[in-house]
Protein backbone atom coordinates (compact mmCIF):
# COMPACT_ATOMS: atom_id res chain seq x y z
CA UNK A 1 0.00 0.00 0.00
CA UNK A 2 2.79 2.41 0.95
CA UNK A 3 4.61 1.79 -2.33
CA UNK A 4 1.43 2.45 -4.30
CA UNK A 5 0.90 5.72 -2.48
CA UNK A 6 4.52 6.76 -3.01
CA UNK A 7 4.20 6.10 -6.74
CA UNK A 8 0.83 7.87 -6.92
CA UNK A 9 2.22 10.98 -5.19
CA UNK A 10 5.51 10.71 -7.12
CA UNK A 11 7.66 11.50 -4.08
CA UNK A 12 10.88 10.11 -2.67
CA UNK A 13 10.85 7.63 0.24
CA UNK A 14 11.97 10.34 2.67
CA UNK A 15 9.34 12.80 1.48
CA UNK A 16 6.66 10.11 1.66
CA UNK A 17 7.29 9.45 5.36
CA UNK A 18 7.32 13.17 6.14
CA UNK A 19 3.94 13.50 4.39
CA UNK A 20 2.68 10.43 6.25
CA UNK A 21 3.71 11.99 9.57
CA UNK A 22 1.93 15.24 8.62
CA UNK A 23 -1.30 13.34 7.97
CA UNK A 24 -0.93 11.51 11.28
CA UNK A 25 -0.30 14.67 13.28
CA UNK A 26 -3.25 16.34 11.60
CA UNK A 27 -5.61 13.50 12.47
CA UNK A 28 -4.51 13.38 16.11
CA UNK A 29 -4.73 17.16 16.51
CA UNK A 30 -8.13 17.33 14.82
CA UNK A 31 -9.53 14.63 17.13
CA UNK A 32 -8.13 16.40 20.21
CA UNK A 33 -9.48 19.79 19.17
CA UNK A 34 -12.91 18.28 18.50
CA UNK A 35 -13.05 17.13 22.11
CA UNK A 36 -11.80 20.49 23.35
CA UNK A 37 -14.37 22.43 21.32
CA UNK A 38 -17.32 20.24 22.28
CA UNK A 39 -16.26 20.51 25.91
CA UNK A 40 -15.90 24.29 25.65
CA UNK A 41 -19.42 24.43 24.21
CA UNK A 42 -20.70 22.40 27.13
CA UNK A 43 -21.61 19.38 25.02
CA UNK A 44 -21.70 15.91 26.51
CA UNK A 45 -23.33 12.53 25.88
CA UNK A 46 -26.76 14.02 26.61
CA UNK A 47 -26.41 16.77 23.99
CA UNK A 48 -28.57 16.31 20.91
CA UNK A 49 -26.42 14.19 18.56
CA UNK A 50 -26.97 16.48 15.58
CA UNK A 51 -25.21 19.35 17.36
CA UNK A 52 -22.22 17.19 18.24
CA UNK A 53 -22.14 15.81 14.69
CA UNK A 54 -22.16 19.32 13.18
CA UNK A 55 -19.21 20.37 15.34
CA UNK A 56 -17.22 17.30 14.34
CA UNK A 57 -18.16 17.70 10.69
CA UNK A 58 -17.04 21.32 10.74
CA UNK A 59 -13.75 20.25 12.28
CA UNK A 60 -13.30 17.61 9.58
CA UNK A 61 -14.22 19.78 6.60
CA UNK A 62 -12.59 23.02 7.71
CA UNK A 63 -10.31 22.59 10.69
CA UNK A 64 -8.66 19.44 9.38
CA UNK A 65 -7.72 21.14 6.09
CA UNK A 66 -6.11 24.11 7.85
CA UNK A 67 -4.25 21.78 10.18
CA UNK A 68 -3.01 19.78 7.21
CA UNK A 69 -1.55 22.91 5.64
CA UNK A 70 -0.07 23.93 8.99
CA UNK A 71 1.74 20.63 9.54
CA UNK A 72 2.69 20.47 5.86
CA UNK A 73 4.37 23.87 6.09
CA UNK A 74 5.94 23.01 9.44
CA UNK A 75 7.51 19.88 7.96
CA UNK A 76 8.64 21.56 4.74
CA UNK A 77 5.94 20.06 2.52
CA UNK A 78 3.81 23.12 1.86
CA UNK A 79 3.91 22.70 -1.95
CA UNK A 80 2.65 19.12 -1.80
CA UNK A 81 -0.20 19.85 0.62
CA UNK A 82 -1.26 23.08 -1.08
CA UNK A 83 -1.53 21.15 -4.36
CA UNK A 84 -3.46 18.45 -2.50
CA UNK A 85 -5.89 21.01 -1.05
CA UNK A 86 -6.41 22.78 -4.37
CA UNK A 87 -7.36 19.52 -6.07
CA UNK A 88 -9.80 18.75 -3.22
CA UNK A 89 -11.41 22.19 -3.46
CA UNK A 90 -11.71 21.81 -7.23
CA UNK A 91 -13.46 18.45 -6.83
CA UNK A 92 -15.88 20.02 -4.34
CA UNK A 93 -16.55 22.82 -6.81
CA UNK A 94 -15.40 25.49 -4.36
CA UNK A 95 -12.69 26.88 -6.63
CA UNK A 96 -11.98 26.76 -10.32
CA UNK A 97 -8.72 25.62 -11.81
CA UNK A 98 -6.56 28.40 -13.16
CA UNK A 99 -7.14 28.76 -16.86
CA UNK A 100 -6.64 31.28 -19.59
CA UNK A 101 -8.86 30.47 -22.56
CA UNK A 102 -7.86 32.31 -25.68
CA UNK A 103 -8.12 31.98 -29.42
CA UNK A 104 -4.99 34.09 -29.87
CA UNK A 105 -1.36 33.15 -29.16
CA UNK A 106 -0.27 34.06 -25.65
CA UNK A 107 1.53 37.33 -25.22
CA UNK A 108 4.69 38.09 -23.31
CA UNK A 109 5.21 41.46 -21.68
CA UNK A 110 8.46 43.38 -21.99
CA UNK A 111 9.59 42.26 -18.55
CA UNK A 112 9.32 38.62 -19.54
CA UNK A 113 6.01 37.76 -17.88
CA UNK A 114 3.36 35.59 -19.46
CA UNK A 115 0.00 37.34 -19.64
CA UNK A 116 -1.50 35.14 -16.91
CA UNK A 117 1.27 36.07 -14.48
CA UNK A 118 3.29 32.86 -14.76
CA UNK A 119 7.01 33.53 -15.04
CA UNK A 120 8.93 30.58 -16.52
CA UNK A 121 12.21 29.83 -14.81
CA UNK A 122 14.70 29.16 -17.58
CA UNK A 123 18.41 29.14 -16.76
CA UNK A 124 20.50 31.71 -18.60
CA UNK A 125 23.76 29.78 -18.60
CA UNK A 126 23.86 29.09 -22.31
CA UNK A 127 23.59 31.07 -25.55
CA UNK A 128 20.96 28.65 -26.85
CA UNK A 129 18.02 26.99 -25.10
CA UNK A 130 18.39 23.25 -25.55
CA UNK A 131 15.03 21.45 -25.62
CA UNK A 132 14.40 17.76 -24.98
CA UNK A 133 11.16 16.43 -26.43
CA UNK A 134 9.69 13.43 -24.61
CA UNK A 135 7.47 11.31 -26.88
CA UNK A 136 6.08 7.77 -26.91
CA UNK A 137 4.29 7.48 -30.24
CA UNK A 138 4.19 8.55 -33.87
CA UNK A 139 5.58 11.99 -33.06
CA UNK A 140 3.36 14.29 -35.14
CA UNK A 141 3.54 17.04 -32.52
CA UNK A 142 7.28 16.53 -32.16
CA UNK A 143 7.68 16.89 -35.92
CA UNK A 144 5.83 20.23 -35.92
CA UNK A 145 7.98 21.49 -33.06
CA UNK A 146 11.19 20.36 -34.79
CA UNK A 147 10.14 22.10 -38.01
CA UNK A 148 9.23 25.29 -36.14
CA UNK A 149 12.66 25.56 -34.52
CA UNK A 150 14.75 24.57 -37.52
CA UNK A 151 17.53 27.18 -37.83
CA UNK A 152 16.14 29.15 -34.90
CA UNK A 153 18.79 31.54 -33.55
CA UNK A 154 18.26 30.86 -29.85
CA UNK A 155 16.30 27.59 -29.52
CA UNK A 156 17.53 24.14 -30.48
CA UNK A 157 15.76 20.78 -30.35
CA UNK A 158 18.71 18.91 -28.90
CA UNK A 159 17.26 15.56 -27.91
CA UNK A 160 14.32 13.21 -28.44
CA UNK A 161 13.65 11.11 -25.34
CA UNK A 162 11.58 7.98 -25.89
CA UNK A 163 10.41 4.97 -23.89
CA UNK A 164 9.30 2.76 -26.81
CA UNK A 165 11.88 1.33 -29.24
CA UNK A 166 9.25 1.01 -32.00
CA UNK A 167 7.91 4.59 -31.71
CA UNK A 168 7.62 6.53 -34.95
CA UNK A 169 9.14 9.62 -33.34
CA UNK A 170 12.55 7.93 -33.49
CA UNK A 171 12.40 7.89 -37.29
CA UNK A 172 11.48 11.56 -37.28
CA UNK A 173 14.48 12.29 -35.07
CA UNK A 174 16.81 10.32 -37.36
CA UNK A 175 15.51 12.13 -40.45
CA UNK A 176 16.05 15.47 -38.70
CA UNK A 177 19.53 14.64 -37.43
CA UNK A 178 18.50 14.90 -33.78
CA UNK A 179 20.05 12.70 -31.12
CA UNK A 180 17.76 10.21 -29.39
CA UNK A 181 17.85 8.88 -25.86
CA UNK A 182 16.02 5.71 -24.79
CA UNK A 183 14.85 5.43 -21.17
CA UNK A 184 13.78 2.40 -19.15
CA UNK A 185 11.00 2.35 -16.59
CA UNK A 186 12.80 1.22 -13.44
CA UNK A 187 15.39 3.96 -13.42
CA UNK A 188 12.95 6.61 -14.62
CA UNK A 189 10.57 6.08 -11.70
CA UNK A 190 12.84 4.76 -8.96
CA UNK A 191 16.12 6.45 -9.84
CA UNK A 192 16.92 10.04 -10.69
CA UNK A 193 14.57 10.27 -13.68
CA UNK A 194 17.65 10.60 -15.91
CA UNK A 195 18.06 14.17 -14.66
CA UNK A 196 21.84 13.73 -14.56
CA UNK A 197 22.08 12.80 -18.24
CA UNK A 198 19.71 15.55 -19.31
CA UNK A 199 21.70 18.19 -17.47
CA UNK A 200 24.97 16.83 -18.84
CA UNK A 201 23.52 17.37 -22.33
CA UNK A 202 22.75 21.00 -21.33
CA UNK A 203 19.00 20.52 -21.59
CA UNK A 204 17.25 23.59 -20.20
CA UNK A 205 13.60 22.86 -21.06
CA UNK A 206 11.51 19.70 -21.45
CA UNK A 207 8.50 19.40 -23.75
CA UNK A 208 6.12 16.46 -23.48
CA UNK A 209 4.57 15.58 -26.83
CA UNK A 210 2.51 12.43 -26.50
CA UNK A 211 4.64 11.00 -23.71
CA UNK A 212 2.58 8.43 -21.77
CA UNK A 213 4.57 8.03 -18.55
CA UNK A 214 3.97 10.20 -15.53
CA UNK A 215 6.94 12.48 -14.82
CA UNK A 216 8.65 11.51 -11.52
CA UNK A 217 9.20 13.99 -8.70
CA UNK A 218 12.99 13.78 -9.09
CA UNK A 219 12.81 15.13 -12.64
CA UNK A 220 10.30 17.84 -11.71
CA UNK A 221 12.59 18.98 -8.90
CA UNK A 222 15.57 19.05 -11.30
CA UNK A 223 13.62 21.13 -13.86
CA UNK A 224 11.19 23.24 -11.79
CA UNK A 225 8.55 24.90 -14.01
CA UNK A 226 10.64 23.92 -17.00
CA UNK A 227 8.55 20.93 -18.08
CA UNK A 228 5.37 21.52 -20.08
CA UNK A 229 2.72 19.26 -21.55
CA UNK A 230 -0.15 19.55 -24.02
CA UNK A 231 -3.47 17.83 -23.25
CA UNK A 232 -6.15 17.24 -25.94
CA UNK A 233 -9.06 18.68 -23.92
CA UNK A 234 -10.06 21.65 -21.81
CA UNK A 235 -8.61 20.94 -18.39
CA UNK A 236 -9.56 20.54 -15.60
CA UNK A 237 -12.23 18.44 -17.35
CA UNK A 238 -11.29 15.17 -19.00
CA UNK A 239 -7.84 14.89 -17.47
CA UNK A 240 -6.14 12.44 -15.17
CA UNK A 241 -4.72 8.95 -15.34
CA UNK A 242 -5.72 7.05 -18.46
CA UNK A 243 -7.11 10.11 -20.23
CA UNK A 244 -5.08 10.32 -23.41
CA UNK A 245 -5.57 10.00 -27.15
CA UNK A 246 -8.93 8.72 -28.40
CA UNK A 247 -10.11 8.05 -24.84
CA UNK A 248 -10.25 11.79 -24.22
CA UNK A 249 -12.24 12.53 -27.37
CA UNK A 250 -14.65 9.68 -26.65
CA UNK A 251 -15.27 11.04 -23.15
CA UNK A 252 -15.79 14.60 -24.38
CA UNK A 253 -18.38 13.55 -26.97
CA UNK A 254 -20.12 11.18 -24.55
CA UNK A 255 -20.48 14.08 -22.10
CA UNK A 256 -22.25 16.19 -24.72
CA UNK A 257 -19.76 19.04 -24.55
CA UNK A 258 -20.31 21.86 -27.08
CA UNK A 259 -16.58 22.56 -27.34
CA UNK A 260 -13.26 20.85 -26.89
CA UNK A 261 -9.72 22.03 -27.43
CA UNK A 262 -6.21 21.95 -26.04
CA UNK A 263 -4.55 22.84 -22.77
CA UNK A 264 -0.85 23.65 -22.50
CA UNK A 265 0.28 23.47 -18.89
CA UNK A 266 3.26 23.12 -16.59
CA UNK A 267 3.89 19.63 -15.26
CA UNK A 268 3.66 18.99 -11.52
CA UNK A 269 3.45 15.80 -9.48
CA UNK A 270 -0.08 14.92 -10.58
CA UNK A 271 -1.69 13.97 -13.88
CA UNK A 272 -2.81 17.04 -15.87
CA UNK A 273 -2.96 19.34 -12.84
CA UNK A 274 -0.14 21.84 -13.35
CA UNK A 275 -0.71 25.57 -13.85
CA UNK A 276 -2.37 26.30 -17.17
CA UNK A 277 -0.37 28.38 -19.63
CA UNK A 278 -2.69 28.50 -22.65
CA UNK A 279 -5.96 27.04 -23.91
CA UNK A 280 -7.69 27.13 -27.29
CA UNK A 281 -11.08 25.75 -28.29
CA UNK A 282 -12.87 24.21 -31.24
CA UNK A 283 -16.59 23.58 -31.76
CA UNK A 284 -18.05 20.09 -31.55
CA UNK A 285 -20.71 19.56 -34.23
CA UNK A 286 -23.64 17.12 -33.84
CA UNK A 287 -22.12 14.75 -36.40
CA UNK A 288 -18.61 14.80 -34.94
CA UNK A 289 -17.02 11.50 -33.93
CA UNK A 290 -13.95 10.90 -31.77
CA UNK A 291 -11.98 10.60 -35.01
CA UNK A 292 -13.17 13.90 -36.53
CA UNK A 293 -12.74 15.67 -33.19
CA UNK A 294 -9.19 14.34 -32.99
CA UNK A 295 -8.41 16.00 -36.34
CA UNK A 296 -9.68 19.37 -35.06
CA UNK A 297 -7.71 19.08 -31.83
CA UNK A 298 -4.54 18.09 -33.69
CA UNK A 299 -4.84 21.24 -35.79
CA UNK A 300 -4.93 23.32 -32.61
CA UNK A 301 -1.94 21.43 -31.21
CA UNK A 302 0.13 22.04 -34.33
CA UNK A 303 -0.81 25.72 -34.44
CA UNK A 304 -0.29 26.57 -30.77
CA UNK A 305 2.28 24.30 -29.16
CA UNK A 306 5.42 25.42 -31.05
CA UNK A 307 4.45 29.09 -30.71
CA UNK A 308 3.79 28.84 -26.98
CA UNK A 309 7.11 27.04 -26.46
CA UNK A 310 8.95 29.75 -28.38
CA UNK A 311 7.34 32.62 -26.50
CA UNK A 312 7.99 31.02 -23.13
CA UNK A 313 11.67 30.70 -24.00
CA UNK A 314 12.07 34.04 -25.71
CA UNK A 315 10.56 35.67 -22.61
CA UNK A 316 13.77 34.57 -20.89
CA UNK A 317 16.58 35.44 -23.31
CA UNK A 318 19.96 33.83 -22.70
Amino acid sequence: MFNRLKEKWQVSAKQFWIIFIAFGCTGITAAYLSKVITGWLGMDADTFWVYRWLVKLSMLLIGYQFLLLFYGALLGQWKFFWSYEKKLLQKLGLIKAQETISSQPLTITTDGKVKDGIIPNIPNNSHIHHIAIFASGAGSNAQKIIHHFTNHPSVKIALIVCNKPEAGVLSIAAASGINTFFIEKERFFRGDGYATELKSKKISFIVLAGFLWKIPATLIEAFPRRIINIHPAMLPKFGGKGMYGSKVHEAVIAAGEPKSGITIHYVDGHYDSGDIIEQATCDILPNDTPETLAVKVHELEYAYYPTVIEQLLIANPC
